[in-house]
């Protein structure tokens, strides 16, 4: 599926394929929370890094998180004008890009369920609103995106 996205002011705009488009993971942890999420919990796509296209780039930020007082490898993309928070990749996974669902422009389908992650990061005021069949986990699952969608008969 072809994602498209921007940022609030619209002064970056991208697109990028995803053969996992259902925004079904929840992430709790502080750096999701605090660069990107809304509710406590940002929403994290999953795309194919090479069909990332870019408009307005100079406009892009990059931030890199403290993790354990070291420099995080993972690259926090953001809007320099309005702070949007856009995507994120890592470069110990080149292939892979992960949008923000917040920045995504295209209708998502529905997950048919829901995983929450780093629920033990989360913020004492945070209440996570579990589904039935929803999945809860204080650290990472130990099934990844396309397992996930395998599973559920989403991807062939």
């Amino acid at each position: 599926m072809l994602l498209e996205g921007s940022c609030h002011c619209r002064a970056v705009r991208f697109s990028v394929e995803s053969p996992h488009p259902y925004p079904y993971q929840r992430c709790y942890c502080s750096i999701c929370r605090k660069t990107a999420g809304g509710g406590g919990y940002a929403i994290n796509l999953s795309g194919r890094a090479d069909t990332l296209r870019i408009e307005g780039a100079l406009n892009k930020r990059v931030y890199h998180a403290l993790v354990d007082g070291e420099e995080s490898p993972g690259e926090r993309h953001f809007c320099a004008l309005c702070a949007s928070a856009l995507w994120v990749h890592d470069p110990r996974w080149p292939e892979l890009v992960h949008p923000f669902a917040s920045a995504i422009d295209t209708e998502l389908p529905v997950p048919p369920e829901r995983v929450h992650l780093l629920l033990g990061s989360k913020a004492s005021w945070v209440e996570p609103e579990v589904r039935d069949g929803d999945k809860c986990f204080a650290a990472y699952p130990e099934e990844s995106i396309a397992e996930w969608h395998q599973r559920l008969g989403l991807i062939g």
